[in-house]
């Protein structure tokens, strides 16, 4: 498939197919059940309507892990920086999205969504030109493109490359046209457009796609216990729960690994904290570091901006939590340094966020519903989230996020989230860090320069 194949002005649109399109999944269908080798069960696999009715058959048995040889690149333009939000939560995909830190979103444009009333319409055009004209007078005020993005709408145009298998787009699909996305007129539409593209693309992974969808909600409804009133907490980080003893075992999963000692003799070996915390730095500096996911930590994080929870959401070997975006409270929100220290602007960052508050309140009690209201909420308002993350992936995200190179805000949470784990387990933690802490520094021509400070920094931290 090629660019000419498909309108330029499309939204969301399958750029890319799998060579072989469904000639793998019908041959990982037969493999099991039929002699010859992988590449002769594969040649019989080439008359696309037997391939349609056997991968058919295949799925509606349960077996659809099979499904999964068939992958599509997707590309999103123009659609509101909600359907990134919403997009990137699949994690079985692969996402490259422009940046809001370095590119400048003055006339980028935003979503306008389709309200019946005509005094709305103009009510939300209003406010939207409104929020865009202050980002852009911050922005030649000299506040920086990452600071200034808080003040833009959830309505802000995103575009980017989404790569995924065809279990996880049918999942995907089933989410945005009858789960918690079919809320979001965009979404629900976004969702059928791509559903029409793969249904013609590959028949038989889509065939009766309707009739199969799931019969449970898709997500749990807890609102009957939601309590406004209730103080925030106080702490931007909270280590809710862990693995006990995680330096211990991810010691003890090293050395059964990698050389099948008796657990007695294991024990004996590990119960020395040097002989532990040098093993644990041995699988550090090595490529297979799978001993590390034998642990896992869950944190709270609280008041997050919206624009930082893409950063989390981002990290895929993670259970993460994040609220509904029907949930946002319009008056909560952060305040960055680059602003506070500018009282004129500051002010009128507030007010961004107060006048914005006020819309959302006013087209509320108008009856307007959540699924159009999300739209109304600001980069910079902050909600919590909750999430789980094994010792690898943290390794990852410390690396990255605690580099000086990391947008400020992940950057302190990182930091918080760092110096909790180092007191839960300082075997583990304290050789983890930036990457010029851990191993060396991997930003080439981009580095800070300021590799022997950050070491030390961090040894002390």
């Amino acid at each position: 498939m090629t660019t000419t194949e498909f309108n330029l002005n499309s939204k969301a649109v399958i750029v890319g197919l799998t060579d072989t399109g469904e000639q793998i999944p019908a041959a990982s269908g037969r493999i099991s059940t039929q002699p010859g080798t992988a590449l002769e069960i594969l040649e019989l696999s080439k008359d696309a309507e037997k391939n349609a009715n056997l991968i058919s058959k295949v799925t509606r048995s349960g077996h659809t892990s099979t499904i999964e040889h068939t992958v599509f690149n997707l590309a999103f333009q123009n659609v509101s920086v909600l359907v990134e939000q919403f997009v990137i939560e699949f994690r079985l995909a692969s996402f490259t999205v422009k940046s809001r830190r370095y590119v400048d979103f003055g006339e980028l444009g935003y979503f306008i969504p389709k309200f019946e009333s005509k005094s709305v319409q103009d009510k939300y055009l209003e406010h939207m030109n409104y929020l865009y004209e202050e980002y852009r007078q911050f922005i030649d005020a000299g506040i920086p493109k990452e600071d200034a993005r808080f003040i833009l709408p959830y309505s802000l145009y995103s575009n980017f490359y989404c790569t995924l298998n065809a279990r996880e787009l049918v999942n995907m699909l089933y989410a945005m046209i009858y789960g918690r996305g079919s809320s979001f007129p965009e979404l629900k539409n976004l969702g059928l457009s791509l559903y029409e593209q793969a249904k013609k693309l590959t028949p038989g992974i889509f065939t009766d796609f309707e009739t199969r969808r799931p019969d449970v909600q898709d997500v749990p409804r807890f609102s009957y216990k939601r309590d406004d009133s209730l103080v925030e907490s106080e702490e931007a980080v909270e280590l809710l729960n862990y693995t006990p003893d995680a330096s211990k075992c991810v010691a003890r999963a090293a050395l059964i690994e990698s050389l099948g000692l008796p657990t007695a003799q294991i024990e004996n070996i590990i119960s020395d904290e040097k002989e532990c915390a040098k093993i644990i730095k041995e699988v550090i500096n090595s490529k297979r570091q799978r001993p590390l996911e034998a642990v896992t930590f869950t944190f709270r994080i609280n008041n997050v901006s919206l624009s930082c929870l893409t950063h989390f959401a981002r990290h895929r070997i993670q259970s993460i939590g994040i609220p509904s975006l029907t949930l946002t409270n319009r008056r909560r929100f952060i305040l960055p340094e680059t602003i506070v220290k500018k009282p004129e602007l500051l002010e009128r960052y507030k007010t961004a966020f107060q006048k914005t508050a006020d819309l959302y309140d006013n087209l509320k009690e108008q009856g307007i519903s959540d699924g159009l209201l999300a739209y109304i909420q600001l980069s910079g308002n902050t909600v919590d989230f909750v999430t789980t993350i094994n010792g690898r992936e943290l390794l990852l995200f410390m690396k990255l996020r605690s580099c000086n190179r990391a947008q400020w805000e992940i950057r302190d949470f990182a930091v918080d989230m760092l110096k909790k784990l180092r007191k839960a387990d300082p075997t583990i933690f304290n050789f983890y860090g930036p990457s010029c802490y851990v191993n060396k520094c991997t930003e080439g021509a981009m580095t800070c320069g300021q590799a022997a400070e950050i070491k030390k920094t961090f040894k002390e931290l």
